[in-house]
């Protein structure tokens, strides 16, 4: 069995502890709560004492993680795209409606469970027993590129570019409407909202809860009653395309938690069935944590994207 892991560095800003633990590490949130609660967490060389105690920056911490257990999730021959590939990380081309990695709803048939299978259980352990390899996420109904760790050091490796955001990464998106002005820069931090804890929301700038987040958008198409338009990330954050869109006026054509469909458009949505948010992961770019070489995946549009911009190309710009 592979020997307890050690995970240390300095705490890059301050906030709630297990949130900026979580985005140092590329840990999830409840992973570092229970090893917190499991004493497993040193912040300047003495027990972290609370999940929502107060990050200091500058504070050095460690993070002792068990051996991983034997994962739940059984390995699916379910058939993946790989945009990538070598013994250290693979890059899987997802499909709109496949859920990353098991939970509550869905036990089986996820990314996760595909992977298990195509890498013979070789994923990393970093991410606990029910996320091997995970060191990011997209979406269920988001389609695009993902990339996946299949040994500890590429893991650790690709989680420290995630924290410091130093990662390419370009979604394509259709739009209601047509953004104005066509090109520019949304900065709006993010966070759960009041309302429903389940959506995320933009929050004041001077609020003390969610992340500082930031969209460089450009319109590349007009279409009828709505747009095709590249979004770059320059942090990552929790439905940040999503809901940066939707905060200029100008949600995802299909998403079903931030927009509805404008009475213009859905007529043409039930007439070719799209029922998920318009938004493809199309570029992914990171420097190989192993290798130092450049890694840089690109992803066409998913045929249901392609159509519903075909049907929405041939009217008067």
């Amino acid at each position: 069995m592979t020997a307890e892991q050690t995970l240390s560095g300095t705490i890059p800003e301050a906030g709630r502890l297990d949130k900026v633990l979580a985005d140092c590490t590329g840990l999830s949130r409840e992973r570092v709560k229970a090893l917190i609660q499991d004493g497993k967490v040193l912040v300047d060389g003495r027990p972290a004492g609370s999940a929502s105690g107060k990050a200091q920056v500058n504070s050095s911490y460690s993070i002792h993680l068990p051996p991983p257990d034997d994962p739940q999730a059984r390995p699916q021959d379910i058939p993946i795209v790989v945009a990538w590939e070598d013994e250290h990380l693979i890059v899987v081309d997802k499909p709109a409606g496949m859920v990353v990695h098991p939970a509550a709803g869905n036990p089986d048939g996820t990314l996760v469970n595909a992977l298990l299978h195509h890498c013979a259980g070789g994923l990393s352990g970093i991410g606990g027993v029910a996320r091997p390899g995970i060191v990011h996420r997209i979406d269920k109904d988001t389609s695009g590129l993902l990339v996946v760790a299949k040994s500890d050091v590429a893991h650790e490796g690709l989680a420290r570019q995630f924290a410091d955001h130093s990662l390419e990464r370009a979604y394509l998106a259709v739009t209601q409407g047509h953004p104005m002005p066509p090109a520019g820069t949304i900065r709006a931090r993010l966070g759960r909202s009041d309302a429903d804890r389940k959506k995320m929301a933009v929050l004041p700038d001077t609020s003390s809860r969610g992340k500082h987040a930031v969209t460089h958008y450009r319109t590349l198409e007009r279409l009828d009653h709505c747009a095709l338009v590249e979004c770059r990330l320059e942090t990552g954050r929790t439905h940040q395309v999503r809901v940066h869109l939707a905060s200029i006026g100008h949600p995802l054509v299909g998403d079903p938690v931030y927009g509805r469909p404008s009475s213009a458009l859905r007529p043409l949505l039930r007439e070719l069935g799209f029922h998920r948010q318009a938004l493809h992961a199309a570029v992914l770019g990171f420097i190989h944590p192993v290798t130092g070489e450049r890694v840089r995946c690109e992803s066409a549009l998913p045929a249901d994207m392609r159509e519903l911009i075909d049907k929405t190309g041939h009217s008067n710009r």
